[in-house]
């Protein structure tokens, strides 16, 4: 678990497991497009015992990716775990949505998980270990409405999970996903009173989650102590689904 890439870093679920290594003593790279966010986010990553390397980038970026996996792996000296957080929503009936609605979602949030896997497969083939764990959503394994554009992404997430799982694991990388519920961001925050009462009525536990619940359950699967766990879809919803 020493040296570890979080994309979609500066903010919520992403913050909070760059955060989570950090204190496990990780070198992270953390990648984001608000400079400002990743430069609070290393001064905490410090503070925390941790080191931090600061890449702002748009996770769509193709050749940009390849660059920065590169270079953080020049300076690190191997690539141990590849976090897949960065996403977006851009919440729309079909009807209403528009083309780019649709391609920038799954751009981001997709092809963003292409972009970062491909570019650390290759490292992990040589290293003949590593762990790949990409953020999807309940969303994804029950639908909703109004966000067919992100559902769809997430669950292509989700199978993506699956099949390089079973590409990789022959040479000792696992690949994961993780599926959260509500949680308690600044993606969630702006929702309607209503809507997230409706939302806390389908929990079990009776509580949205926090992103320190996400990063907990991600950090546990980077480590040795989850090490017969790939191609699957652990979701932290709090009995949600």
């Amino acid at each position: 678990m020493k040296n570890v890439i979080v994309t979609g870093a500066s903010s919520g679920i992403g913050k909070a497991i760059a955060l989570k290594f950090a204190k496990e003593g990780a070198n992270v790279a953390i990648i984001a497009r608000s400079e400002d966010k990743l430069k609070n986010l290393e001064s905490e990553i410090v503070e925390s015992g941790g080191k931090a390397f600061v890449y702002v980038a748009d996770v769509r970026d193709f050749e940009l990716a390849q660059e920065i996996v590169k270079d953080f792996h020049k300076k690190a000296g191997s690539i141990d775990v590849l976090v897949n957080n960065a996403g977006a929503t851009r919440d729309k009936f079909l009807i209403q949505m528009k083309e780019e609605d649709f391609q920038d979602i799954v751009d981001i949030n997709l092809k963003g998980t292409f972009n970062y896997s491909k570019a650390v497969s290759r490292i992990m083939l040589r290293q003949k270990q590593g762990v790949i764990i990409n953020i999807t959503s309940v969303v994804g394994i029950t639908g909703n409405p109004g966000q067919s554009n992100y559902a769809a992404s997430k669950a292509g997430i989700i199978a993506f999970t699956k099949s390089l799982a079973k590409e990789l694991g022959s040479r000792n990388i696992r690949v994961v996903a993780v599926a959260p519920g509500f949680v308690e961001t600044k993606m969630t925050a702006d929702l309607p009173d209503e809507v997230k009462s409706a939302y806390l009525e389908t929990i079990a536990l009776r509580r949205f989650g926090t992103p320190e619940d996400i990063a907990n359950v991600v950090v546990f699967l980077a480590s040795p102590a989850a090490s017969y766990i790939t191609g699957q879809v652990i979701v932290v919803d709090g009995g949600m689904i």
